[in-house]
């Protein structure tokens, strides 16, 4: 076939798919069906590939181009062909309106009814009922967001009336994606619904998607709805209208807010009847979106959820995955994309095409009595810092992880573990017991002092085993019952009520979670946060500490910690160094954490083998096969006929994109495959993985040998304090570092200044100031919220040797000597004015050592054109009539100095002074 009947062919199935009735014109019978598209239809300006109808009437037009074809250049086309319809086929107070370019993979469409018609990718076609709505409308949706009333600001902030009055300036515009970045705990939840209210009253949305990060803050969000006062009805938001926390895989046609994950969204559009909910209790900032073998979700189309589904969808402190591998669930609806977040990052930022539409950074919501802000508290141990050493001889516990049964056993060799391992494969009970013991003794002497009762208190754990051991050991220490301190994880029975409980009563003082309550939920009396588990991901760890930062009233935190006057602050007591490590993005493999070994397992038996349970698993048997005896190893070679090692490389190798072409290649014999083929041997590639899970006694030896794994006990080792105390100062100036450290990185092939400061070739060796400016102005944006003078500070903080000068002057020319420090293109730190002057020096040394001289007053002006070039970066003729020049006689009068050798003499001192 040739490329525009591939496409014609395309485009006909797709429009099947969405209920279209393909006729061609010969065989014309309107009456057959709602809608029916005609093939070839003759109009007053030509023939148009399809004609749409509706009820007997066209409501519009598709022009199908050869696959390949850009598409930017058609609208033209299709626009004649609206305005050539027979008026007899028009309705009389709607002729056709809409109008969609199409090569059947890459499809346009646009209503000529808009304000401002503007053409949008759209990932399949509307369907005939969609249409018959819109007829009944008497303005477009993009014409009632035109139109809406002026916001009623009470009782909102003055933060969320910005960004609820950017929003709709943005809808004005017509643009399809808006970012709203508020910090933790300012009310971004409030904010969206009443933007969401006043979408579905004024704007008459049909139906609102919001998207949360995981199933307990989906509960969260439905219950602020059902709290939500309507500022101008006086009535709570669901006695107006039906909201749906989605549990079953089927969306409530009446529903006007539809609250769910993207995992379980996802899961309906592939058609799943069914799907699991513990699957969408883990928090998808566990996951990395850069890991190579990680590729997009594939989405096709799904008649019972057509792409007209929703008119808004509202992303809440999603993890930026949402933006990379499920960012075809978010394309295959025709609706706006409302972001809200408090740490918005690079990607985030791309995918809402840099329209943040208001920023609320959590310094400014400190300063506006929104947030409170934090100190943090430092625990150092020795066996935290470097593990420790239980000589041979000795007795330790083992520790079956599973079942945590235990049993004594003697060393027969010295045992030695690092930090790494501590609570993993090795429990140290005395370091858990002294930063329990160290807590409560500075409690209320040093962390809180004149207090008597425990603030609320909230400790990450690694894992649930660690957060069982944490649990038993504060209660012991603290001297309490079960009330005082709970463990709150997915496997805990009741955690929605215990999370009640932590918020709103008495006990529990302490709560112990892994990542349930890490992001999202919301426990405003909160005033600790012990971190016993390191974060390498910046912005998991910024999510976690928002925890702390929400504002209460003296009423309500009084009621659960009567000794508490007000919240003024929370506090960070970090017993792991969590706030003084490098954060990167991990690159987990496990992305079912809540789903057991062996329902992992069984699930893939029965044949459920996606992407997800692949990689979970294949993580899993990793672990698993590092810990497995030579005995071990041999057994389940021969009951599966391949190593252990063979097992989880090929789980890898069945969702390797790299992979998946090799096995092509040699299936298909060929070096250009197309996408079936790909397809095809995906499928063979899971088939080889998945095939040997099949055997019952693999599973069932595998589920022996996982729940096996045990944990040595330590009960030996005594931990000793290295330090305790107050270091939040440190921790703020290193975040600063960091992040100024990861700007010069995202940026370094982006912004010719730091292409040219990073010594790059190119024609120049010396930046401009407008460069600088540009690269202060990224610094300064989001995601990294900076300024100069706070990373200047920040290394006279921690590196203070290392610095010369004091503070500097607000002179965007610093920026060069921060980047040159922070590179490490120079060994100090000095303001650029004296790097400058040092420089000068030197050129004038030499100048005199090759018998130049200059006058005393030649100097002096020697002396202004280098201040000019320390905070300008370049002079040029024209400087000379500006301050200070101008005061000593200007142009005429250097000229008089320095004669013909002047432009030679400025290239120069440029190029020495400035490079």
């Amino acid at each position: 076939m040739t490329p525009e009947q591939c496409a014609r062919e395309n485009i006909d199935e797709q429009l099947k798919a969405a209920g279209w009735h393909i006729q061609d014109h010969k065989n014309l019978n309107l009456s057959v069906s709602t809608g029916v598209a005609i093939r070839e239809f003759r109009l007053l300006f030509g023939v148009t590939d399809y004609l749409l109808v509706v009820d007997g009437k066209a409501v519009g037009v598709v022009e199908a181009k050869p696959e390949g074809m850009p598409l930017s250049g058609v609208a033209e086309q299709s626009q004649a062909y609206l305005m050539g319809v027979p008026e007899y086929l028009t309705h009389a107070d709607a002729p056709p309106f809409a109008a969609y370019e199409s090569t059947g993979i890459e499809t346009f469409f646009r209503d000529e009814r808009d304000p401002h018609p503007r053409s949008r990718r759209i990932f399949a076609f509307h369907r005939p009922e969609t249409f018959h709505e819109w007829i009944e409308e008497d303005k477009t949706l993009r014409t009632r967001l035109t139109l809406l009333p002026p916001l009623i600001k009470s009782p909102l902030r003055d933060c969320q009336v910005e960004a609820i009055e950017g929003l709709e300036q943005s809808f004005e515009e017509a643009r399809p994606k808006a970012l709203i970045q508020m910090a933790s705990g300012s009310g971004k939840t409030y904010t969206a619904i009443s933007s969401i209210y006043r979408l579905i009253k004024f704007a008459k949305a049909k139906r609102v998607l919001f998207l949360v990060d995981r199933s307990n803050l989906a509960r969260q969000t439905w219950r602020e709805f059902q709290q939500y006062i309507t500022p101008d009805d006086g009535r709570k938001f669901t006695e107006l209208y039906n909201v749906q926390h989605l549990r079953a895989n089927k969306i409530d046609l009446v529903s006007k807010v539809c609250i769910t994950t993207i995992q379980r969204l996802y899961s309906m559009l592939r058609g799943d009847a069914t799907y699991h909910e513990e699957d969408e209790e883990g928090s998808l900032f566990d996951t990395s979106p850069e890991r190579e073998a990680k590729p997009e979700k594939e989405v096709v189309y799904n008649p019972a959820i057509p792409i007209e589904t929703f008119d808004f969808i509202v992303t809440d402190e999603c993890h930026r995955s949402i933006y990379h591998v499920w960012r075809p669930v978010l394309d295959y609806f025709d609706a706006f994309v409302i972001g809200l977040t408090a740490t918005p990052s690079l990607q985030t930022l791309g995918f809402f095409d840099q329209n943040l539409v208001t920023e609320y950074s959590h310094e400014r919501a400190v300063a506006d009595g929104v947030n409170v802000g934090y100190e943090v508290y430092r625990i150092k141990t020795r066996i935290t810092d470097a593990g420790s050493r239980v000589e041979a001889g000795f007795f330790v516990d083992k520790r079956d992880k599973l079942t945590r049964s235990t049993r004594w056993e003697e060393l027969d060799e010295a045992l030695e573990y690092e930090s790494r391992q501590l609570d993993r494969e090795v429990v140290a009970l005395d370091q858990i017991r002294l930063v329990i013991k160290t807590l409560k003794e500075r409690l209320f002497t040093e962390i809180f002092p004149g207090r008597s009762e425990v603030p609320k208190t909230l400790i990450f754990a690694k894992d649930d085993s660690h957060a069982d051991d944490i649990v038993r050991i504060v209660r012991e220490e603290f001297g309490k019952g079960n009330a005082f301190c709970q463990k709150i994880t997915y496997r805990t029975t009741n955690p929605e009520n215990l999370i009640a409980s932590f918020r709103n009563s008495y006990n529990p003082r302490i709560a112990v979670t892994v990542d349930m309550i890490s992001t999202g939920t919301d426990i405003r009396p909160l005033e600790c946060l012990l971190f016993m588990r390191s974060i390498k991901s910046q912005v998991y760890f910024d999510q976690m500490k928002g925890r702390g930062t929400r504002t209460v009233s003296d009423e309500v935190i009084k009621a659960v910690t009567p000794d508490a006057e007000h919240k003024t602050h929370f506090v960070i007591v970090d017993a792991v160094g969590v706030c003084e490590n490098d954060k990167t993005d991990s690159q987990s493999l496990e992305r079912k954490h809540s789903v057991p070994f062996d329902k992992l397992l069984l699930d893939l038996a029965k044949g459920k083998r996606d992407e997800d349970t692949l990689t979970t698993l294949s993580g899993r048997l990793a672990r698993l096969g590092q810990k497995l005896s030579s005995a071990e190893r041999a057994e389940i070679r021969e009951i599966a006929g391949v190593s252990i090692a063979d097992l989880t490389h090929r789980l890898l190798d069945a969702v390797d994109p790299d992979v998946k072409i090799e096995k092509t290649k040699e299936l298909f014999s060929t070096d250009d495959p197309d996408e079936k083929q790909v397809e095809k041997a995906g499928e063979a590639l899971v088939a080889l993985a998945c095939a040997p899970f099949d055997n019952p006694n693999l599973r069932n030896k595998l589920v022996e040998l996982y729940g096996r794994s045990e944990q040595i006990i330590d009960t030996v080792s005594k931990d000793e304090l290295i330090l305790a105390g107050f270091g939040g100062e440190s921790e703020k100036a290193k975040t600063i570092i960091d992040t100024f450290r990861k700007c010069i990185e995202d940026n370094k092939d982006a912004l010719m200044a730091l292409q040219i400061i990073y010594n790059r070739p190119h024609a120049r060796r010396h930046v401009t100031f407008d460069e600088i400016r540009e690269l202060a102005e990224t610094i300064a944006k989001p995601p990294y919220h900076i300024a100069p003078e706070r990373v200047w500070k920040a290394y006279e903080q921690l590196e203070k040797s290392k610095v010369r000068g004091a503070d500097p002057h607000k002179l965007l020319t610093n920026i060069i000597s921060l980047v040159r420090f922070t590179i490490g293109d120079v060994a100090f730190l000095e303001p650029f004015s004296e790097t400058v002057n040092r420089r000068f020096d030197v050129w004038l040394t030499e100048h005199e050592q090759t018998g130049k001289t200059f006058t005393p007053e030649q100097r002096d002006w020697l002396e202004m054109i280098k201040n000019h070039l320390a905070t300008s970066l370049s002079i040029n003729i024209d400087d000379f009539e500006t301050v200070p020049f101008v005061q000593r006689g200007g142009l005429l009068k250097v000229y008089q100095l320095f004669g013909d050798e002047l432009d030679q003499l400025l290239k120069d001192m440029e190029e020495v002074l400035v490079a």
